[in-house]
């Protein structure tokens, strides 16, 4: 968590030991530790959630000028969504910290703003506590199909045209597949499925 604490340090915060910071891990062993850092960096007030829900409940208690870390998929979410949503209030700093580091996680955080982005040592069994597991039960066959069409890179009409669907029909699944996985971005689709080991 040194090498973690040093990179958080580097990037732009209030003045030392004036800042706030949201911290939104879904499990509590993890937020506590983040929680610590951010005491130990000089944050004045942290607040924990542990849900897309309760962080933006409790986004309220500290203003736009308050740092957030969070993890990259939270039980009912994308953390990346959820600091869209903060920068659209007008916070700037977002961090998010992943057990994972392959390209789809990385571009699909920077490619929405995020200015920081940490892998943790945290064993990668316990992103199964996110609740990003459940998510290949919430999803069809079809729709799974699907989503590893967009993976792959194809476009509607392409996943259309191999699936035998009219590209309108892939519209609608990828509509649903949105509301399923808590973000419409493709990025983020294909990020928080595979790692959810939904597809390949």
């Amino acid at each position: 968590m040194a090498a973690v604490a040093e990179r958080v340090a580097g990037i732009p915060l209030a003045r030392p030991g004036r800042f706030a910071a949201l911290v939104v891990i879904g499990p509590q062993g993890p937020r506590d530790t983040v929680s610590r850092m951010m005491r130990s960096l000089g944050a004045r007030d942290v607040v924990q959630a542990g849900t897309i829900e309760e962080a933006r409940r409790r986004a309220r208690l500290l203003g736009p000028h308050a740092l957030c870390v969070t993890d990259v998929a939270l039980p009912d979410g994308s953390g990346v969504a959820l600091l869209r949503d903060l920068r659209a209030l007008g916070w700037q700093r977002g961090v998010v910290v992943s057990t994972m580091d392959d390209a789809y996680t990385v571009r699909g955080a920077l490619t929405s703003g995020v200015r920081c982005f940490l892998v943790s040592g945290r064993p990668a069994a316990s992103s199964h506590d996110h609740g990003s597991s459940g998510l290949a039960e919430q999803l069809s066959e079809r729709e799974v199909e699907v989503l590893q069409h967009v993976a792959n890179g194809r476009s509607n009409k392409e996943i259309g045209a191999a699936l035998g669907l009219s590209a309108l029909t892939v519209k609608s699944h990828l509509a649903r597949i949105a509301r399923k996985v808590g973000t419409g971005d493709r990025a983020e689709m294909v990020m928080l499925s595979l790692r959810a080991g939904v597809i390949h």
